[in-house]
């Protein structure tokens, strides 16, 4: 009886085992996809006048040290942007730079460039065929990354925002969503900052 009772204790502790570990391959955890960042730097410019918007997170978490936005230089009206993104993880020693993961993984990444102020428009200037994978292959796939990319001011004068976020493991084929719609991307976020900009 001992003997019987000890088998069907192992038997339901194995089951359980191999119960979680399905569920765990079913739906990943999404802390453990998002990469660490603790810098975001983009830097748009017009040949003349750049303009830097700056995140800073020391603990590159939503944790006790408070991000540290900043934003130099105002945008001119009527003017066309080239942007570009780096992406850094301080934390490390030293500096990570995360766009080179992006970059290996970039049929799982895809910023998205959100504003609904001053008439601005946003578009993708690269696609994961710009890349390689980390076996030194490159991607076919013509579906945005975004880590470049041009924004035009229009006539509109004023402050408003410019939302940026990076997802994760996103349905690249949803609707609207290489088109820099994010409301059928799914996937987790890497991270999602909202900058005040200014248009003179």
């Amino acid at each position: 009886m001992m003997n019987l009772r000890k088998f069907l204790a192992v038997f339901f502790l194995g089951a359980l085992v191999l119960t979680s570990c399905s569920d765990d391959d079913d739906n990943p955890d999404p802390g453990t996809e998002e990469e660490v960042i603790t810098t975001m730097t983009v830097t748009l410019t017009d040949g003349t006048d750049p303009v830097v918007l700056n995140f800073f997170d020391a603990d590159g978490e939503n944790g006790p040290i408070d991000p540290v936005p900043t934003v130099t230089g105002v945008f001119k009206a009527n003017t066309t942007y080239e942007g570009t993104i780096l992406l850094l993880n301080t934390t490390e020693d030293p500096t990570e730079i995360v766009n080179e993961e992006i970059e290996a993984e970039a049929d799982e990444h895809q910023f998205f460039y959100l504003t609904e102020d001053l008439g601005i428009t946003i578009a993708y200037d690269d696609m994961e065929s710009d890349y390689v994978n980390s076996e030194g292959v490159a991607f076919t796939s013509e579906n945005p990354v975004g880590i470049d990319f041009t924004l035009t001011t229009s006539n509109d004068t004023g402050n408003g925002q410019l939302r940026i976020v990076l997802r994760h493991e996103l349905s690249k084929d949803a609707a609207g969503v290489s088109d820099g719609d994010i409301t059928n991307a799914g996937g987790s976020p890497d991270i999602d900052w909202t900058f005040n900009i200014s248009v003179e």
